[in-house]
């Protein structure tokens, strides 16, 4: 696997389906910023209706349609038009994601932790969306609001040191001592015999 960021202001993202997934999706779609997103169901219910917008298409794609996407999300795996939107879809050159299906999928969409412009994200591929999901939650308790503000603190230093004309080796010096001076990474870890006996 090799995690990415995507920036979703640029690419055109295609969402099918309905129900609580496709919301889910829909939430998660509009958190990471995309911006050329159409959706597509057939029977949508009252809340993607709402969420969705004039984003909503009230069919299932047409084939020109998901050759124009570069990411295809697809809600229910156990639609029966699933194998053939799939199919267009790769014929194109764009990417799968179905959901709860990770042995069809080419992508996996991570657990993922906002603040601000910071994202951390976690990724089982697959395997267990629930662990990726409770390590998300211990990196929250650790990562709180304040590392929006911490990171546009570093990133106006970076860009000030940048103006200098510091090279990448100097850079990167500054930004470790500027992290350590703020003490923003000193907080104690939660111990392993500790988090095994609150659950014993």
């Amino acid at each position: 696997m090799l995690p990415m960021t995507l920036d979703l202001a640029k690419l055109p993202v295609a969402l099918i389906g309905n129900g609580d997934a496709a919301l889910r999706r829909l939430r998660l779609l509009d958190e990471a910023g995309a911006e050329r997103l159409q959706i597509f169901a057939e029977s949508p219910d009252a809340a993607l209706t709402e969420a969705a917008g004039a984003r909503l298409t009230h069919r299932l794609p047409r084939r020109d349609e998901i050759a124009a996407a570069r990411l295809v999300f697809i809600s229910d795996r156990k639609a029966p038009y699933v194998a053939e939107i799939a199919d267009w879809a790769h014929a194109a050159g764009a990417l799968v994601h179905i959901e709860d299906d990770p042995t069809h999928s080419d992508m996996h969409a991570p657990a993922i932790l906002r603040r601000g412009e910071l994202t951390i994200a976690i990724s089982t591929a697959g395997a267990s969306p629930g662990l990726a999901s409770r390590i998300k939650d211990f990196l929250g308790r650790r990562f709180g609001p304040e590392w929006a503000h911490h990171l546009d603190e570093i990133a106006a230093q970076r860009r000030r040191w940048r103006a200098e004309g510091i090279d990448n080796a100097a850079l990167a010096q500054r930004t470790a001592d500027w992290i350590d001076r703020q003490g923003w990474l000193l907080a104690e870890p939660v111990s392993v015999t500790t988090t095994m006996r609150r659950f014993s």
